[in-house]
Order: structure tokens, then C-alpha cells, then sequence
């Protein structure tokens, strides 16, 4: 039995994510990277890391069924958090290049090339927290580090009380697009924050405080 939150990284091939599981151990958590239905079910938390194209991670997310745990798990109230394309994802669709990709559709909302002049997206950059939110708790100031080419330009879902409505985080690069949202269990971060020093590390551990006690 661990006295720290336990959180499962899902392992389902997408990229080197060991980097995220040291990041979540330096937060607080007891941090696993696991493949284990059982586990990826029954954790404190669920993150969904993701590195490369929209439609690679769509293929291996379904390939290992982890579509289906992380869709169990929010029916359930079970806390998940996508990392990069494990945001984009999340949304009904990406479009990259041409190739238009159907997402979980855990969201609405359609993954676009960015509107910038360069691109990829890539360094540090200020976010626009939203109300409400729990994961920039003191980090309202803080730059964040961004590698990316797509993101999600509009946000559409239209909650109505009594469901709290969802913390909506923003940043521009050339025209604004979503850097973050907090949705009941569901959250997610477009910029990578295992790869953004002190402020992401603290926002990892913002996230993990709201996951309660361990199960394991």
C-alpha cells in the first residue's frame, strides 16, 4: 500500500515517456508506467502522454484498447490527464495535412494546423489561466514549454448548470488556441509539463492533490 497517490502512465507505444514518470515522482506521486488494464483502471490517476501525429496515436490508443479504459475510467469519475497530441485526441477530430482522423470525442471541438507565420510551436510561452483553475494555482505567471504544430482553436461545449463549467487555459501563437482545459475528471495540457522545470513539476502536483487518497 503506498501512502502517495498512485498514478498510472499509459503505456500503449506512443514515444519515450519516462520523462513524464520522473516528473510525476518528483510531484508526488507514486508513478507507474504500465500497460496493465487492472492498473490503468483502478489508479488514483491516469496519464495520457502523446508525441507525433494525431492519427499514429489514434491507431495505437485503439490497437491497445486504451481508448476504452480512459473512456471507463471518466464514466466513472476517474481523474485523467492528457499530455500533447493525449490532449488533441480527446477531441472529436484531428486534421493534419490532409488526413482527417476521427478522436475519442471526449470534447467537440477539431485539432488545425496552427495560424502562425513558423511553425512548430516550440519553447517556452505564458498562458491566460482560466477561472476557476486548479491546475495553474500559483503558477498564474509561469512559462510553459510547448512543441507542437496543431491545437484546438475554438472551444464549443456548452455546459449547463448544475455542472460547473470547464477551466479554459489559453495561449497565442500567432492566434490563440487552448493550452489547457479542466473538465470535471477530464484534464488535459497542450505544452509538456515534464519538460517545463519547476512550474510544471508544481502543476503536476497541483493535479495530483485533487486525486485523493491511494487505491493500491
Amino acid at each position: 500500500m503506498s501512502s502517495q497517490p498512485v498514478v498510472a502512465v499509459l503505456d500503449y507505444g506512443s514515444g519515450n515517456v519516462h520523462s513524464a514518470v520522473k516528473a510525476l515522482a518528483a510531484a508526488g506521486a507514486d508513478a507507474r508506467l504500465t500497460s496493465d488494464r487492472a492498473l490503468v483502471r483502478d489508479a488514483d490517476g491516469l496519464v495520457v502522454p502523446g508525441v507525433g501525429a494525431f492519427r499514429a496515436v489514434m491507431d495505437a490508443l485503439r490497437a491497445s484498447r486504451g481508448d476504452e479504459l480512459i473512456d471507463r475510467r471518466l464514466a466513472g469519475g476517474r481523474p485523467v490527464l492528457g499530455i500533447c497530441v493525449g490532449m488533441q485526441v480527446l477531441f472529436e477530430r484531428g486534421v493534419e495535412r490532409g488526413v482527417d482522423t476521427e478522436g475519442m470525442g471526449e470534447w467537440p471541438g477539431v485539432v488545425t494546423e496552427l495560424d502562425a507565420p513558423v511553425l512548430p510551436h516550440m519553447g517556452w510561452n505564458t498562458v491566460e489561466a482560466g477561472q476557476g483553475s486548479r491546475l495553474f494555482r500559483g503558477l498564474e505567471d509561469e512559462r510553459f514549454y510547448f512543441v507542437h504544430s496543431f491545437g484546438v482553436q475554438k472551444w464549443t461545449l456548452d455546459v449547463q448548470p448544475p455542472f460547473p463549467p470547464p477551466a479554459l487555459t489559453w495561449c497565442t501563437y500567432g492566434q490563440p488556441f487552448l493550452a489547457a482545459v479542466e473538465n470535471g475528471p477530464l484534464s488535459a495540457t497542450q505544452f509538456h509539463p515534464e519538460k517545463s522545470g519547476d512550474a510544471g513539476i508544481q502543476l503536476l502536483a497541483n493535479w495530483i492533490d485533487g486525486l485523493g487518497g491511494a487505491t493500491l
